[in-house]
Order: structure tokens, then sequence, then C-alpha cells
């Protein structure tokens, strides 16, 4: 289902062989929140896809658990950045700012994709689900 719905919007899009429950689990355990559902079934078609000149268009679990993890402990980030326990990071845009699901009260809201601007700190919402974020940024909907 989700790569022929990627393919529709990033022709040129690469595949990674699925993910594990058990890598899913750890993900959520590690993380403090379970990933999303729609992220759960793409991750379990493929464990991250790499766009056009191998942009991250979605992270492969070990990356999202590992990033997300440095951004949360990171010490110095705490006088540059506002908290980042309010988002979980899945893709980049490969210019240094990220797409991310918000969290609110431990749970991640699978309806709304934020893009992170790593200059200024800026949070702004891109899209409504992680389908529609697979339409938008190869597309150019999303301009950041």
């Amino acid at each position: 289902m989700w790569r022929e719905h990627i393919l529709q919007w990033e022709p040129a899009a690469t595949f990674a062989p699925p993910t594990s429950e058990s890598a899913l689990a750890k993900a959520g355990a590690v993380l403090g929140a379970a990933l999303p559902e729609d992220l759960q079934s793409l991750l379990l078609e493929s464990d991250g896809v790499e766009g056009e000149y191998g942009s991250g268009l979605v992270w492969d679990v070990a990356r999202i658990i590992k990033d997300n993890t440095l951004f949360r402990s990171q010490r110095d980030f705490r006088s540059l950045y506002m908290p980042f326990e309010s988002l979980l990071f899945f893709a980049d845009a490969g210019d240094g700012d990220q797409f991310a699901f918000r969290v609110l009260a431990g749970e991640v809201d699978p309806f709304g994709i934020y893009a992170w601007n790593h200059e200024n700190d800026g949070r702004i919402w891109v899209a409504t689900s992680l389908k529609q974020y697979l339409e938008w940024w190869p597309s150019g909907q999303i301009k950041l």
C-alpha cells in the first residue's frame, strides 16, 4: 500500500526491507510513546524510504530512535532550542530541517506533521497526516 502511494509522488524513491514488530515496540519503549499506526505500517513495509538524491523521506527505526534520543538528551540543545519531547522526528529535509509528529501528554498525534527549522527553532504545521506529507513534500507543496 505505502510503496504504491509513495511512488505516485516520488518515482525515484528507494525502499528498505521491512522492520520488525519488535523493533517498533523497542522504539515505543525507548521514546516513551508508540509510533503512530500509519508510520508503523509504513515501516513494516519498508524500514525507511529514501527520496530522490538520497533524501530521508522516512527514516528507518534505528535512526528514529537515535535522532530523537540525541535531540532530547543533548545538553547544548537545552540552551539553544525549546524542548524536543513534544516532537517525534521521522524524516529530514536534507538541509538540517526535520519533520516530526507532535507528542502531547505522552501520545503521538497522528494528525499533524510539523517541520522543525534548525536555524531558528521554528516549528510549523505542514500536513495533516503521514499520507499527506508523502504527497506534499515530494510534489513541492510543502515549502520550508
